[in-house]
C-alpha cells in the first residue's frame, strides 16, 4: 500500500491551492498539515528541514518530498494519467505549460506575501502595496487571455482539462483579494465552469480546516 500523500500548505496559498485541484482531479485521498503563513509558520525549523526555501506547498509522497506546485502536479500527472492534466501532442503540452506559467512564474512570485512584506519594508503604504499586486495581477491576466483566445470551449485550451485552468482559478481568488480586474476573454467564463466541478469547489480556501470561522 503506498503512504498516505501528506500536503503541507496554507487555506489561502495559491500555490497550495494548485495541487488540492490537481489531487481532487485525481482522485487521490491525502491529509493536510497546515502552516499559517501570516504567523511565519513557514520559517520554523522543522519545515525548514522539509522546504529549505520556506514556502508552501510541500507533497510528503512515499516518504519523498516534493516542492513547488507546478512540479508537484506534473508529478502526480505522470503517476496517476486519467484524467491527463497535459494534451498528447509536444506542441500542446508547450502551450499548456507556458500559459500555466504566466501566472505561476511570472504573476504570482511578485505579488505574492513575500514580496508584499518587503515593498511595505520598504515604505510603501497598504493601499500603495495593493495597487501593485493588483496591476502585477492584471498584466498578466491580459496577456494570459490573449494565448488562449484562439481557442473554444469551456476550458483553458478547449474540451479537455489542463494544467493551465488548475493554475489559473486560484490566481482569480488573489485578483478578488486586491480588487483586480479578470474581465479578459474568456477568463471568468472559465472560472465558473470550472467551479461546476467538485474537484475545484472542494479546493476553495474557504473550505479548507484551516480557514477562519
Amino acid at each position: 500500500m503506498a503512504d498516505t500523500l501528506i500536503l503541507h500548505g496554507f487555506w489561502r496559498s495559491t500555490a497550495t491551492w494548485r495541487v488540492r485541484i490537481a489531487l481532487g482531479l485525481k482522485g487521490l485521498e491525502w491529509q493536510g498539515v497546515a502552516h499559517d503563513l501570516r504567523a511565519g509558520d513557514q520559517q520554523a525549523p522543522a519545515y525548514l528541514a522539509l522546504n529549505p526555501q520556506g514556502f508552501v506547498p510541500a507533497l510528503v509522497s512515499d516518504g519523498a518530498v516534493l516542492t513547488q506546485s507546478l512540479a508537484i502536479c506534473e508529478y502526480l500527472d505522470e503517476l496517476h494519467p486519467h484524467p491527463p492534466l497535459l494534451p498528447p501532442t509536444p506542441l500542446e503540452r508547450a502551450r499548456v505549460r507556458a500559459a500555466a506559467q504566466v501566472i505561476a512564474c511570472d504573476i504570482h512570485p511578485v505579488q505574492n506575501l513575500k514580496v508584499l512584506k518587503m515593498l511595505r519594508r520598504r515604505g510603501m503604504t497598504e493601499s500603495e502595496t495593493n495597487a501593485w499586486a493588483a496591476e502585477v495581477i492584471e498584466s498578466g491576466l491580459s496577456a494570459f487571455a490573449t494565448l488562449i483566445a484562439d481557442f473554444d470551449g469551456p476550458y483553458c485550451f478547449g474540451d479537455q482539462l489542463t494544467l493551465a485552468d488548475v493554475v489559473l482559478v486560484p490566481q482569480l481568488g488573489n485578483a478578488r483579494r486586491f480588487a483586480a480586474r479578470f474581465d479578459f476573454g474568456r477568463i471568468a467564463a472559465i472560472e465558473g465552469e470550472c467551479m461546476k466541478l467538485a474537484a475545484f469547489a472542494s479546493a476553495a480556501p474557504e473550505r479548507q480546516p484551516d480557514a477562519p470561522s
